[in-house]
């Protein structure tokens, strides 16, 4: 698979007995050279700022496609600089994948005017990449249907996008970024489809939920998810993601600015995500993702621990991984006001050299 190279990443450690892993250090700045720069003179750049600041739009080449999965129609959205011609060179391929309360467009193409580039396909459509999402069965503008669309459903999703972006792109294999559900979305299809997977990104996943806050209060409705293949997901709901583990993680305003997006495209989603999340976990085996793997948790998500999630990450067996914290960031990272770092952290990942060692695995 086409891939870019880059020596700029940021070290990232685990606590315990778990091993530290890094990437290249082009990219750090240490307090002893940026006390230099000062006493130099020169102006220190703000990272940050760059980083959010927004993305020229009118280099930017969007198209929407449709892939079936039987009768259902799955919409697909694809994001890249300039148009497609025959003969080019393909790009690295991203697949994004969204969670269980909103859809593609609104998860991964964000609007938010004044606050800087909250789109992560325009982002990494920016840096080089052939940006794609979907939305799921039964959300945003798929097919609705009578399923729950569980993750077992999303995982089948996958499966046909993937079948119609390997024969646009040329490309039979992709890089992938799911957060919250999403991430065991990709984490499923990993399992029954390695032969389609690069390199996976798991933003605010869950393993086995065990004293997961979020998962203890949802769990309540249980008996609703059981019964019902649909559930309510008005402005309150989609506010509520920003507050309920830690207020000042996003800024003000993010929830209006999403339910702008989404509520057009209805009142209400899906169960199945929230029933899987809460019953049947753990949903993903992490023995059979065969993949390179980077775990991103938020520093305040309520959907998992930490301990839960480096016990996942520890039965990984390819040990090209990273399990990085954002902090000041909580459940939602696409969201979080520190977003640029996740970005930062994913484009490290995905533009690792490759190994030079005779002990790699063939």
């Amino acid at each position: 698979m086409a891939n870019k190279k880059s020596g700029a990443s940021r070290r990232a450690f685990l606590t315990g007995t778990v091993p530290a892993i890094a990437g290249g250090l082009a990219a750090m700045r240490f307090p002893g050279q940026a006390l230099a720069q000062q006493r130099a003179g020169v102006a220190a750049a703000s990272p940050a700022a760059s980083a959010t600041a927004l993305v020229d739009e009118s280099k930017i080449w969007s198209q929407e496609y449709w892939a079936m999965k039987g009768s259902v129609r799955l919409n697909l959205w694809r994001k890249r600089v300039g148009a497609p011609r025959p003969g080019q060179a393909p790009l690295p391929v991203l697949v994004l994948v969204h969670g269980s309360s909103i859809s593609s467009r609104a998860s991964y193409d964000l609007k938010f005017p004044g606050h800087g580039e909250y789109s992560m396909m325009n982002r990494f459509a920016d840096w080089g990449y052939d940006v794609w999402t979907l939305d799921h069965e039964g959300y945003g503008r798929s097919t609705r249907t009578d399923s729950n669309s569980d993750i077992a459903s999303g995982a089948q999703d996958l499966k046909a996008a993937g079948d119609l972006i390997a024969k646009e792109t040329g490309l039979p294999r992709y890089h992938m970024f799911g957060e919250s559900s999403g991430a065991l979305r990709v984490g499923l299809f990993a399992q029954i489809a390695p032969e389609r997977v690069g390199r996976i990104v798991f933003s605010a996943t869950t393993y086995t939920g065990e004293g997961s806050p979020t998962l203890a209060t949802r769990a309540q409705q249980l008996p609703f998810y059981r019964a019902n293949s649909r559930r309510p997901r008005d402005r309150g709901m989609i506010d509520s993601i920003f507050t309920r583990d830690k207020e000042g993680t996003s800024e003000p305003g993010i929830g209006a600015a999403i339910a702008a997006m989404e509520m057009p495209l209805g009142d209400n989603v899906p169960t199945g995500t929230y029933l899987d999340m809460t019953a049947n976990m753990p949903i993903n085996d992490p023995a059979k993702i065969l993949a390179p793997v980077l775990m991103l948790r938020g520093e305040y998500d309520g959907n998992s621990t930490e301990i839960d999630l480096i016990n996942m990450y520890r039965k990984f067996p390819n040990n090209d991984k990273w399990y990085i914290t954002i902090p000041g960031a909580a459940h939602s990272l696409v969201y979080a006001t520190n977003r640029h770092l996740t970005f930062h952290m994913v484009k490290a990942f995905l533009e690792l050299p490759s190994r030079l060692d005779a002990l790699k695995p063939a």
